[in-house]
């Protein structure tokens, strides 16, 4: 009886092979773990011929290997050395041809700069929020600046490229340099006085434009134009300022706060020159129209310079055409003198006339006087012998009214003995006390009897029957 065989439930897995293994280790590694910062001591460095560089980053309790490929390297701004502390921006990978796990170094700088970064960083955040890296409020460059300031060290090689590209683009444009260390721990303060410097002597100095310029180095070399100070004073320059701080690569706060921010200190130069290199570009074009303006001008030139000589005299001819002229005007200046004398003489004849007519005649005034006196007189006489018959006529007036004149008359003022004056003899009764006021005294007497008064009607008839009467 034969054994029986195994037979599985499940299909076996593929077989991969090395290289397939390792490579998707390595997408995998690449996946999960990001670019980032490593920090360590160089060892085992190694310049390959074809510009690569190899290196081992080791610390006390590990060690990897690294690669920098001759496109990174060659931009390194200071020199690997063995056992240097570094920090590396790198992607671990695997070198699949030994199966070894490697970094892939992006670049590198000297241990301790991650906390300047972080620094820097800070205060890009604190100056942007106040509003120092605004885009609205950069400034244009001047098109064709008449003068240029450089703010930079006089020893620096920024400062020989940026003069040697001006002097090839602009050489008729001025420079006013206002040289300040560059590196250091006072070129902070130093860079900010020069700008304000330049802000504040621009108008006599002949300077539209300002550029900040260093070459390139570490983020160490470059700090100071990472300096608050810097940044505010570039902020409150009141001329335009570009920035060419290091190489391409390299950013400080000085660019987010200039005007514009230039690669390198000449590409700076090159754009504060940019308008006259281009105004030298549109010369050839114009060229022909300044000639062809030139002939017309001197074409007509020529022509003016032509009639000119046609109207050109003779000197014997100017003479005698200045002598005729003068013999017309001495022939008008007589005649006009001439005419003056007769109108003046006139004029006297006529004031002398009127002058007679108002010379005054004392006899004449005299008679009219005395004439105007006697009117006065008159006038007097009258008015007063008016004013007699007036006030005589308002004196018997006033007699007549006067109460004493009429008591004179017969009449009598009777008053009760609270002073009333009596109208009418119903208002007392038999045995009243009177007082009754006559032209000269008084009177005290009692009413006996009440007589009433016949009306106006029975008076009137009462007369005419006793005239009657009287008559039979």
């Amino acid at each position: 009886m034969s054994a029986p065989v195994y037979k599985p439930d499940t299909v076996s897995p593929a077989v991969l092979s090395v290289s397939d293994l390792l490579r998707q280790t390595r997408g995998l590694l690449e996946s999960s773990l990001p670019l980032g910062w490593v920090a360590g001591e160089l060892s085992n460095l190694v310049r390959a011929a074809s510009g690569h560089v190899y290196f081992t980053l080791k610390d006390p309790g590990a060690q990897i290997r690294c690669a920098m490929w001759r496109n990174r390297a060659q931009l390194l701004p200071f020199r690997l050395e063995e056992g240097m502390q570094v920090e590396v921006r790198a992607q671990i990978t695997l070198y699949e041809a030994r199966g070894d796990l490697q970094l892939s170094v992006e670049s590198v700088r000297r241990a301790g700069l991650g906390n300047l970064y972080e620094a820097f960083l800070r205060l890009k955040a604190k100056l942007e929020s106040e509003g120092l890296f605004a885009i609205e409020r950069k400034r244009a460059l001047p098109e064709r600046p008449a003068g240029v300031g450089i703010v930079t060290s006089l020893q620096a090689a920024a400062l020989r490229d940026v003069l040697a590209t001006l002097k090839r683009r602009a050489p008729h444009m001025a420079v006013c340099i206002y040289p300040t260390p560059v590196q250091g721990d006072a070129a902070g303060a130093a860079i900010a006085a020069a700008i304000t410097a330049a802000g504040s002597r621009a108008r006599a100095d002949g300077v539209q434009v300002l550029i900040v310029c260093r070459g390139g180095g570490s983020l160490e070399d470059l700090w100071a134009f990472n300096d608050e100070q810097v940044v505010r004073a570039v902020h409150a320059c009141p001329l335009p300022v570009v920035s060419g701080v290091g190489h391409e690569t390299d950013i400080t706060l000085c660019d987010f706060a200039a005007d514009q921010r230039a690669a390198t200190p000449t590409a700076a130069a090159e754009a504060v020159s940019a308008g006259w290199v281009e105004l030298r570009s549109h010369l050839p074009a114009w060229q022909p129209v300044l000639q062809r303006a030139m002939q017309r001008r001197l074409a007509t030139a020529s022509q003016r310079l032509d009639l000119l000589q046609r109207r050109l005299l003779h000197p014997r001819d100017r003479l005698g055409r200045a002598a005729q002229r003068l013999a017309d005007l001495e022939r008008r200046l007589q005649q006009s003198t001439a005419g003056n004398l007769a109108k003046a003489r006139t004029r006297h004849a006529v004031l002398a006339t009127r002058l007679l007519a108002a010379q005054p005649r004392p006899q004449v005034l005299r008679e009219r006087l005395q004439w105007r006196a006697g009117q006065l007189t008159q006038a007097m006489q009258r008015r007063v012998a008016l004013a007699q018959l007036h006030v005589a006529g308002q004196a018997a007036r006033l007699q007549a009214l006067n109460p004493e004149a009429v008591l004179q008359r017969g009449y009598a003022i009777v008053r009760d003995a609270q002073g009333r004056v009596l109208k009418q003899a119903a208002a007392v009764s038999p045995g009243t006390a009177l007082d009754v006021r006559l032209a000269d005294g008084a009177l005290q007497v009692e009413v006996r009897a009440i007589h009433e008064q016949a009306s106006g009607q029975e008076q009137a008839r009462g007369e005419h029957m006793r005239g009657e009467r009287d008559a039979g």
